[in-house]
């Protein structure tokens, strides 16, 4: 069956293009999607396939399947045990679970509720040696007895690869079998199911390299070196050499192999020695407000728990206006070099003397969310949210007191006496709060019970002005991708997958409230200054200013939905489709890519944002009430529609422009 690329996909509300794609005849497919993570949060590999299962169970129905390892308290509160809407899955089942291996199978309760089929690791240990000599015959890769995650992930895909051969010799020819694996973990699958010749389609995607994670971890000059690394040499020397091989020839196994943006593209084509066949972007469930206003309102309520928070944290040295100061924080895995916190720290020094030279009445207060290891909360910020909220009590306790007796005054036609109206004990009672000190509480992290600050991570990000992630290894980055669904503006880097995306994706992305910081082609300190120069400039905005970047940076959100990004998912599978088929699928190998997404205009007004063209000494800040930029043409409604109407031509994944080719040349010579 010709597959001619032709199917119309719904754009979102209009404004997204129509993309043609041929209709894969599903109800004759059956569709697999494999990782360590299914119902088991390790990392952010949960975050892609928990978000991305609605649109797929949408497009797939019963005929799409998630399988994992099987871990019980998982199990119980994630799934819901039922039995396979197929006989032909339950027999493939049947068969391992009759030679002594234990299989689950349920509904996964997220979104979409998903079927899932759990492989009980532990039931199958017994089998490891033999599978471990299976492996050694079949690839010449041995595993260590001492590594438990890779001993763990060759069981797992020993598991799927033997319920597949069971599962299409029932089958047969149809229905056809497409089998999704991520990350070296899921590898052992693809290399037994390809070695074995099981007749399926795979496709590997890869969300990060493993070396090279290890590489920029260790403070390596990793992009400038790309093409000098021995990576033999250097995955032995890091004690992962046998890891790295069960990952490097999964990539070679799989008939599609794809990772997540264009930056770790161009890693897996020199840690990997293969060029990704498709790019496959992460994103997200993206719920839209029916009133612009209600995100706004949100974030003002948000801000204002924030802002609480702070009248605690600086109890005693609270000197400056809360209706002046900007809320900017970074999140992620502490890693300090990776994430970008030391630039992040010396462009905040940098901001400050701006800040201070210039007379900006603007206070920034930044947060740093990562978890690392602790004992205990700071004594010093929990005394100050106990004097915050007992002073908040008391104050309510004093003004009841005062409104009765005001209310009493008034009922006999009086006018109080304002100075009898607070009694000794009444000014007793404030004193005693102001000189409370003494408090215990039990520590937590940043949660809705947090003593601290008892907020969500998503209330926490839309009472923010500014996420700022400066990283230099970042494959994706849904740090920034959250806060732009949210309408929050950010910063990012062109050495991110998300930084990258939006360079492609929108033309001028400042102006939507997304700031990309060039580590690629700058020096450290170029890209310390640029940044600097971002955050103060984001720091003279007005209100009116800021209210209107964040519709603009809340009208991207559909960019990031997976509504959209899920057709990069349906092309991989197309293309694996006619690789392991190809009498039956056919895919004109000359014809254009159809995976093209398209680029937001520049807004029609001037945009409230810094730009590659601002003049070097920034003017002062406007007033929160100052109206000065009134005149400033903007209306939400005409602009969201001008960008619908306005969009341009598609775009190529891949393309770097030729001065920074130039520019790369010249790097690396």
């Amino acid at each position: 069956m010709p597959l001619s690329r032709s199917l119309s996909m719904t754009s979102l509300s209009g404004v997204l293009p129509a993309w043609d794609e041929a209709e894969l005849p599903v109800e004759d497919l059956l569709l697999f999607e494999v990782a360590w993570e299914v119902t088991n949060k390790v990392g952010g590999i949960y975050t892609v396939i928990q978000t991305k299962a609605k649109i797929t169970v949408d497009e797939w129905g019963e005929n799409y399947y998630m399988m994992g390892p099987y871990f019980e308290h998982n199990f119980k509160t994630q799934v819901e045990a039922c039995e396979p809407p197929n006989p032909v899955i339950r027999k493939a089942m049947d068969a391992l679970i009759h030679n002594g291996c234990q299989v689950h199978f349920g509904r996964w309760l997220i979104e979409g509720s998903p079927f899932v089929i759990l492989f009980d690791i532990g039931s199958a240990a017994w089998n490891l040696d033999r599978w471990k000599g299976d492996l050694w015959e079949t690839c010449r890769i041995g595993l260590p007895y001492h590594d438990r995650e890779a001993n763990d992930s060759l069981i797992l895909g020993s598991l799927i690869t033997w319920f597949f051969k069971e599962l299409t010799d029932q089958l047969g020819d149809k229905p056809n079998v497409i089998g999704h694996f991520h990350e070296w973990q899921a590898g052992p699958g693809v290399i037994l199911s390809r070695s074995r010749k099981i007749p399926m389609a795979t496709v590997f995607t890869t969300h990060a390299t493993l070396l090279g994670r290890y590489l920029c971890a260790g403070n390596a000059d990793f992009y400038n070196n790309l093409d000098k690394f021995n990576v033999d040499k250097e995955a032995g020397e890091r004690q992962i050499y046998h890891r790295y091989c069960l990952e490097r020839a999964a990539v070679h196994c799989a008939h599609v192999f794809t990772t997540v943006s264009q930056i770790t593209a161009v890693e897996a084509s020199h840690m990997l020695h293969r060029k990704p066949d498709v790019v496959t972007p992460n994103g997200l469930n993206v719920k839209k407000f029916s009133a612009m206003h209600e995100f706004q309102n949100l974030h003002s309520t948000s801000k204002a728990r924030i802002q609480e928070f702070v009248r605690g944290h600086f109890y005693g040295h609270l000197d400056f206006n809360l209706e002046k100061t900007l809320f900017f924080f970074i999140a992620g895995r502490y890693e300090f070099s990776n994430k970008g916190a030391d630039i992040f720290l010396e462009s905040l020094s940098r901001l400050n003397y701006l800040l201070r030279v210039h007379r900006n009445d603007m206070t920034v207060v930044v947060f740093f969310i990562m978890p690392a290891k602790t004992n205990n909360f700071n004594v010093e910020s929990l005394k100050g949210q106990a004097v915050r909220k007992q002073l908040w009590d008391t104050a309510h306790t004093v003004k009841e007191k005062f409104g009765k007796k005001l209310y009493d005054a008034l009922l006999k036609g009086q006018i109080p006496d304002m100075n009898s109206i607070l009694d000794r004990d009444d000014f007793t009672i404030m004193k005693r709060a102001i000189y409370a000190t003494q408090i215990i509480f039990h520590p937590e992290f940043l949660s809705s019970t947090s003593p601290l600050l008892p907020m969500d991570y998503e209330d926490f990000v839309r009472g923010c002005n500014l996420g700022v992630f400066p990283s230099y290894y970042e494959p994706w980055g849904y740090t920034p991708g959250e806060c732009t669904v949210m309408g929050i503006p950010s910063v990012t880097t062109n050495l991110s997958g998300f930084g990258c995306f939006m360079e492609e994706h929108v033309s001028d992305p400042a102006a939507y409230g997304v700031y990309i910081v060039d580590r690629r082609f700058c020096s450290p300190e170029e890209s310390c200054k640029q940044l600097t120069q971002f955050m103060f400039s984001f720091c003279q905005q007005s209100l009116r200013q800021r209210i209107i970047q964040r519709n603009r940076t809340e009208r991207l959100s559909d960019l990031l939905d997976w509504k959209y990004l899920g057709r990069f998912y349906i092309h991989a599978r197309h293309l694996a489709l006619n690789r392991a088929f190809p009498d039956k699928f056919k895919i004109d190998p000359m014809a254009p890519l159809k995976t093209e997404g398209f680029r937001y205009p520049r807004p029609y007004s001037v945009p409230p944002s810094p730009s590659a063209s601002i003049h070097s000494t920034p003017h002062h800040s406007d007033v929160e009430d100052d109206d000065d930029d009134d005149d400033e043409p903007y209306n939400e409604d005409e602009e969201a529609e001008r960008d619908r109407l306005n969009i341009k031509a598609p775009f190529v994944l891949g393309i770097v422009p030729e001065d920074k080719k130039k520019q790369t040349e010249i790097n690396h010579e």
